[in-house]
C-alpha cells in the first residue's frame, strides 16, 4: 500500500503526460492568473479551455471555494486532481459538471483515474474569457475578421468589439489556435511593437 504523502511536484509533470495521452493535441499553461484567484494550470485543446486546480495530499480546502468561483467565471471545463487522501471526499466541495481526477503512486509510477469526466461549464462568461488573451492576439484577431485595428482603443474595447462582431463559432477556434502559439520568448517585444504602434498612429492624427 502507498504511504507516500504526494506533493504538487509529484503530481504535476506525470499529469501532463497523461492529459496529452488522453485528449491528444493540448498546450499547458501554468500558474495563470484568474480574476483574484490563481488557477494552477490552463489547458488549451482545439474546442475549450480547460482550468485545472491540483490539491495534493499535502493541501487544504481552505481557499477552494473562492478557486471554484474564479475557475467558473474563465473555463469551458474545470478538473480537480486530487492525491488519494482527498479523493473520497473532493466531490463534496466542487460543483458537479467539474471532472475529477485522482492521482495515486503505485510500483512507483504516477497513475491517474477520472473519477468524473467534465461537463461543459454552465457559468463561464465570454468577457472573462477572452481577456485571458494578451493585446497582440487580439490585435491578430481583428485582422483575422477584417475589423478595424483599434490602436487607440483599451483591450476591454478590442475584446467587446470581437465578442459583439465575431460569432463565437469563428471567434474560440481562432482563440485557441492564438493561445496554441503563444511564444513567451517574444511576446514583450510583441506587446512594445503594438504599443509604439499605437503611439505613432496617435501622433498622425
Amino acid at each position: 500500500m502507498n504511504t507516500k504523502i504526494l506533493h504538487d511536484a509529484d503530481i504535476r509533470e506525470p499529469l501532463f503526460d497523461y492529459l496529452e495521452e488522453r485528449i491528444g493535441k493540448i498546450r499547458i499553461l501554468e500558474e495563470k492568473q484568474t480574476g483574484r484567484a490563481r488557477a494552477d494550470v490552463v489547458m488549451v485543446t482545439e474546442r475549450y479551455l480547460c482550468g485545472i486546480e491540483i490539491k495534493s495530499d499535502a493541501d487544504t480546502y481552505t481557499r477552494l471555494k473562492k478557486q471554484v468561483r474564479y475557475y467558473d467565471r474563465y473555463y469551458d471545463r474545470n478538473i480537480v486532481v486530487v492525491g488519494s487522501t482527498h479523493a473520497a471526499h473532493i466531490s463534496e466541495h466542487v460543483p458537479a459538471w467539474w471532472g475529477i481526477i485522482s492521482a495515486e503512486l503505485i510500483g512507483g509510477k504516477m497513475d491517474f483515474y477520472v473519477i468524473r469526466e467534465a461537463q461543459d461549464n454552465p457559468k463561464v462568461h465570454d468577457e472573462y474569457k477572452i481577456s485571458i488573451l494578451w493585446r497582440p492576439e487580439l490585435n491578430r484577431l481583428l485582422e483575422k475578421n477584417r475589423l478595424p485595428a483599434y490602436r487607440r482603443k483599451s483591450k476591454a474595447f478590442v475584446r467587446k468589439a470581437l465578442l459583439e462582431r465575431v460569432p463565437g463559432a469563428i471567434l474560440w477556434p481562432q482563440a485557441m489556435e492564438e493561445l496554441f502559439e503563444r511564444d513567451y520568448n517574444t511576446i514583450d517585444e510583441e506587446i512594445e511593437a503594438s504599443r509604439s504602434s499605437g503611439q505613432k498612429k496617435s501622433m498622425i492624427q
